[in-house]
Parts: structure tokens; C-alpha cells; sequence
């Protein structure tokens, strides 16, 4: 499959929820929306351990079962569970449960994929957290083995669920801010992304975001998310990619940048930049997506709207949202007040809402493909010093 053809079949670039009506057919034979879906989270780190709670506060939604091979970790995942929940330290005695609808995959980004096709094999609905598999290989076998799935996935970019998110994608294709020409995106923290750990022989179990092996670093880690909301608002993909990073602040021995710079083109002519520092917090997350005749900048949950030419003046409904206001923020713009959810826990709802009513996520297997090989065309720019064109996968 050619890659426009790839980017427009799985394009739902202004879908905010998915259609009560099922798209796929009777794909999978979930009781019904009224059911509780059960499931299990396979990997108890920071992650997976802090999306229980978000579950434990959606009717229908319980979770049952957990699996890690670190007993703490596995221990400190039970303990945030509302109600009775089995531990397995082997994944795949956890996918043997029968009841068990559905698996959360948070588990380091290295075994994304396997767990994942484990997953569907065992007849149960995923959500794989971010990114959604380590290179191009992984990608290509997981896109396959959905294809051929019976239940639904759903790739962890939770702002693909967000209301604002969504809201600020219809601003931008409605031409609130005219042609769009750039985006600026930063997710700048002060400190060496290091977690504690209690024995040395632990070191790489617990820091695996340190190492190549394991992890493709804050470009995975941090930057899709951002990648994937640039893909969502063009509607494609990037022709090349180039970059440049190091390790030039923490030196402690890990293997994975502590800074990347990352230039992304695009065929219409869009060039989309893309930071992650490890020793300066300033501003920390950003999306600025930029146009002729204005900017709308994003943060993790709030957004604000710059128009060019103009300042401290009235606004219309600029945002075509009856009854949402529009006001002057002092030194950040027009404030673009949406009602919306915590992005993760919208996400959450939005994946059990699917399997409820056989509908097909949002944030998908198409769109979680498309930012993942993002996400390694952006590694191989920086690792390899070269220029990256579009990878092409025959089974995406």
C-alpha cells in the first residue's frame, strides 16, 4: 500500500468520539454496552500503575488482573486497584484468564509489539501504550496482526482523544488561523529522567528509557504524542526528517539523548520542529501551530489562540463553539475555554466505549503506525547523521 493511500484510509482527523454506529460489523462478540469490560494491565510501572486510577473511576470499567516482572512494581499496581485483582508475574498466564476482555500494554517500548500480538491472539481487546512499537519490523508485524484481528486496538496518544485537542484540530482545518505554514513543539523538563533504583542489578530493568535496546528515548517517549497530533492536523505524513541530539548534559551512561532537535517536512510544504531538553524546564510542554493569519498554542490541557494583527481586541466565536468563550489572557493570547477530560482518562473511556459498542478507536492502528514510524525515521536521522525519507512498509 502506497503511503498517501496508507495516511487517507486511516485518516479521522476530526472524529472527537467514536460512532455509536459499528463500522467493523460484528467483529467482536463483547455482550453489550451495558457489560462491564474487565481488564488487565500488563506492565505496573509509573505508566501503567497510573492509569488504574483513572479506570477505577469509569462505570463499566474494572480492573482484574496485573502483571510485572519486578514484584514491587507488580505489588505497588495491586495495591491501586478498587476491588480484587490477580497478579501474575508471566504476562501470558494473565492473557489465559478468560475473564479478561482486555489488556492495557505499559510495559517498556522494546516488547510493545510482542505483548501486543500475544494480546490478540489470545482473543482480547488492546490498548498499547505509546509508542506503539520499536522499529520498523515491529511496526510492520503488529499492523499485520491487527488486520487480522477480531478485537479492537487502540494506540496509547491519548490527545487524539482529547475534546480540546480535537476542538483545536476543526479551528485549524477551518482556517482560523489561514494557511498553516509551521509547527513549534518543545517538551523541555530540568532533571536526568532517571526513576530510583533499589539494586544495581536493576539498573536497566528500571531505567530502560536509557537504553537503545529498550527504548528510543524521549523522541518515543515524549515527542509522539506531539509527532502524532501534527500527523492528525495534515492529514499525512512527512517526506524526510533530519535531526541532530547527544548526550551532552547528563553524563551518567546511558545510551539515549539527553537532547534532540528534530526537523520534520511535510508535502504540503508544513515544516514541523521538534525539542526535548533534559536541563531547562522553560515553558516545558508547547504546540505552536502556525499560520498566516494566526497561532493557536497548546499545552497539556489548555489552549490559547494569537491572531495576527491584533491584540486586546473584541472576538467573535472564533472558535464556532456556541456559549465557549473567548478572552484576552494576559500575555498568552485568547483563551480557548473547551469542557473537556484529563486526555488519559478520555482515552480510557473512549477505548471501553468501543468495545461496548463495536466501534473502531480513534486513535488506531493506522495512526499509531504512521507516528511510530515517525518516531524511528526521527531516531535513525539522528543516530545514523543523515537525512530520512519516508519508510515505506508493504504490510501497513
Amino acid at each position: 500500500m502506497k503511503r498517501r493511500e496508507f495516511v487517507v484510509k486511516g485518516s479521522l482527523a476530526t472524529a472527537a468520539v467514536a460512532t455509536s454506529t459499528s463500522i467493523f460489523g460484528n467483529i467482536n462478540n463483547f455482550k453489550g454496552a451495558n457489560d462491564t469490560v474487565n481488564i488487565g494491565v500488563i506492565g505496573t510501572g509509573d505508566r501503567g500503575s497510573g492509569l488504574i486510577p483513572l479506570i477505577n473511576q469509569l462505570d463499566k470499567f474494572n480492573v482484574i488482573a496485573c502483571s510485572d516482572t519486578l514484584p514491587f512494581r507488580l505489588e505497588n499496581g495491586l495495591g491501586k486497584v478498587e476491588g480484587k485483582a490477580q497478579g501474575y508475574k508471566d504476562y501470558r498466564k494473565l492473557l489465559d484468564n478468560p475473564d479478561v476482555d482486555a489488556i492495557l500494554v505499559s510495559t517498556p517500548f522494546s516488547t510493545h509489539s510482542k505483548i501486543a500480538m500475544d494480546a490478540l491472539d489470545a482473543g482480547k481487546h488492546v490498548y498499547c501504550e505509546k509508542t506503539m512499537a520499536k522499529g520498523y519490523t515491529g511496526i510492520e508485524h503488529l499492523a499485520e496482526k491487527v488486520k487480522s484481528s477480531k478485537t479492537l486496538f487502540q494506540t496509547g496518544h491519548q490527545y487524539h482523544s482529547s475534546r480540546l485537542y480535537t476542538h483545536v484540530v476543526d479551528m485549524i482545518k477551518k482556517g482560523t488561523i489561514g494557511k498553516l505554514t509551521a509547527f513549534e513543539c518543545q517538551w523541555n523538563r530540568n532533571g536526568n529522567w532517571r526513576r530510583e533504583v533499589p539494586s544495581p542489578e536493576l539498573e536497566r530493568a528500571i531505567n530502560w528509557r536509557m537504553y537503545r535496546e529498550f527504548s528510543g528515548g524521549l523522541t518515543a517517549e515524549l515527542c509522539s504524542h506531539q509527532i502524532d497530533f501534527v500527523n492528525w492536523v495534515t492529514e499525512t505524513t512527512p517526506d524526510k526528517v533530519m535531526g541532530i541530539g547527544g548526550v551532552d548534559y547528563w553524563k551518567d551512561g546511558r545510551e539515549t539523548y539527553d537532547n534532540i532537535h528534530l526537523l520534520y517536512s511535510y508535502p504540503n510544504g508544513v515544516k514541523a520542529t521538534f525539542t526535548c531538553l533534559t536541563s531547562n524546564a522553560m515553558d516545558g510542554y508547547q504546540i505552536k501551530a502556525i499560520g498566516d493569519k494566526g497561532t493557536i498554542v497548546l499545552d497539556y490541557a489548555k489552549a490559547w489562540f494569537y491572531p495576527e494583527g491584533m491584540k486586546n481586541k473584541e472576538l467573535g466565536e472564533v472558535d464556532g463553539v456556541s456559549g465557549a468563550t473567548v478572552k484576552w489572557d494576559e500575555g498568552k493570547g485568547y483563551a480557548l475555554n473547551i469542557e473537556h477530560e484529563d486526555a488519559s482518562k478520555q482515552a480510557l473511556h473512549d477505548f471501553r466505549d468501543s468495545i461496548q459498542n463495536n466501534t473502531k478507536p480513534i486513535s488506531n492502528i493506522t495512526t499509531g503506525a504512521n507516528a511510530a514510524i515517525c518516531v524511528q525515521m526521527g531516531l535513525d536521522a539522528m543516530y545514523n547523521e543523515e537525512i530520512v525519507h519516508w519508510k515505506n512498509l508493504p504490510n501497513v
